[in-house]
């Protein structure tokens, strides 16, 4: 099949999503995920007022840019940004005409169920500003936030801490270690008018997530520690888990294949007794009930019990070859 028909069978498959859209003032949805739809590593986004093709694998010639655009341009005649991340890095190395790059250097607002979320289809990082197979955590932290505490973790730019704040939490705290993700975050919750009740902690996710554990900060044997904010103990009513793959620091590494507990046990001492803790595993080897029933070891290691589980899965725009998508999330109470 060409790129074009595939991408018709792909919007036909979405038709009661875009329609719900709609009614739900959301502008920002996967329309094509190639990977499971027909093209490896080809994704194409609606991103409020335009459209956002990437290619992670292979460089889309002219001709197959033409033909994805023609189609898009057929659904809504929008602006269209290509971004070519088919390097080894996933960095965006592809060079734009003057209008398409000054467009895709505006920041711009888009929404999603009447959230606003800033959005900004080329800046200094790589991704873009709203991950948007995120979208059933920031449902449930919405409905689930109403006079709540929330901590955030790995924050990037708020998309959870400021759904839980438009749900009515009284207290958002959102930690990330990159200012640019925080000022998007920043952006967001003025947005949204809640920025009364959000917090913006700058920090690894370490030392942040140690202290409000009460737990020392420890760090990497015989190596220096940088600085760090200083955090009182405090237990929170949400917290919401949403680790990198890998990263390495000063104070620890974030590994979700081999050691999520690392991360998962302090989170689990910032979680108040009947409170909620949502935790997310990106990693596509990880399988889910493995992961989930060593999660509940882990909470019961500490004393504690899971009292209820719910899995959120991710929307019909984010199929997956077996109804087992990579991204996991799974909400537990915990007593």
């Amino acid at each position: 099949m060409s790129i074009s028909e595939l991408l018709a069978t792909a919007l036909k498959k979405r038709q009661d999503l875009l329609t719900q859209a709609k009614i739900n003032n959301t502008d920002c949805y996967r329309v094509f995920h190639g990977t499971v739809e027909g093209i490896n590593g080809l994704n194409i986004d609606r991103y409020g007022e335009a459209w956002l093709i990437q290619s992670f694998h292979q460089t889309l010639n002219a001709d197959e840019l033409k033909e994805i655009s023609d189609s898009l341009t057929r659904i809504e005649d929008l602006p269209i940004t290509y971004n070519d991340r088919s390097d080894k890095n996933s960095r965006v190395m592809n060079q734009l005409d003057v209008i398409s790059q000054d467009f895709a250097d505006l920041d711009q607002v888009i929404h999603e169920n009447g959230i606003k979320f800033t959005s900004k289809l080329r800046h200094e990082g790589q991704d873009p500003l709203l991950f948007l197979d995120m979208r059933a955590g920031r449902e449930f932290v919405k409905a689930n936030s109403l006079n709540k505490t929330v901590l955030n973790l790995f924050s990037y730019t708020c998309g959870i801490g400021t759904a839980a704040a438009v749900g009515g939490a009284t207290r958002v705290m959102n930690v990330d270690f990159s200012s640019f993700a925080l000022t998007a975050g920043k952006k967001n919750a003025e947005l949204n008018d809640v920025s009364d009740v959000c917090e913006f902690v700058q920090s690894d996710a370490f030392p942040a997530l140690r202290q409000l554990a009460g737990l020392n900060v420890g760090g990497r044997r015989n190596q220096k520690l940088p600085k760090y904010p200083k955090l009182p103990m405090t237990q929170f009513d949400l917290v919401f888990l949403d680790p990198p793959r890998f990263a390495k620091s000063p104070f620890g590494t974030v590994d979700l294949i081999n050691d999520y507990q690392s991360l998962f046990k302090p989170a689990l001492l910032t979680t108040k007794s009947g409170g909620t803790i949502v935790c997310c595993n990106n990693v596509a080897k990880v399988e889910r009930e493995a992961w989930f029933n060593a999660l509940v070891r882990c909470v019961e290691k500490q004393g504690r019990l899971v009292t209820r589980h719910t899995w959120l899965e991710c929307h019909h725009d984010f199929p997956s070859f077996d109804g087992n998508h990579p991204l996991k999330m799974v909400s537990l109470v915990i007593s």
